[in-house]
C-alpha cells in the first residue's frame, strides 16, 4: 500500500503543473481584465507552486488530492474555454 500512495503523490504533483498554471491565468485575468499581456508571468509561477505544495500536504489522502487537481483541471479548462 506505501507504493501505492507514492504513485497516487507523484501523480498530483504532475497535475499540479496544469492546475497551477490555469490557476496563474485565472489570476491574472481576474486582477487586470481580459488584457493581461504579460502580467500571468507574475501569476503562474506562484500559482504552480502553491498547486505542488497542495500536491505534497498531508492535509488529505493522496487520492483526494490527486481527484482535487485533476478535477480543477477540468473545471479551469472549461471556465477558460466558455470565457
Amino acid at each position: 500500500m506505501r507504493l501505492l500512495s507514492w504513485a497516487l503523490i507523484a501523480a498530483a504533483v504532475v497535475a499540479a503543473f496544469p492546475f497551477g498554471w490555469g490557476l496563474g491565468v485565472l489570476a491574472a485575468y481576474l486582477l487586470v481584465g481580459p488584457d493581461f499581456g504579460v502580467f500571468p508571468v507574475l501569476t503562474i509561477i506562484p500559482g504552480i507552486i502553491g498547486a505542488i505544495a497542495f500536491a505534497l500536504s498531508p492535509a488529505l489522502t493522496a487520492g483526494m488530492r490527486l481527484a482535487i487537481l485533476v478535477i480543477g483541471t477540468g473545471l479551469l479548462m472549461l471556465v477558460g474555454r466558455c470565457c
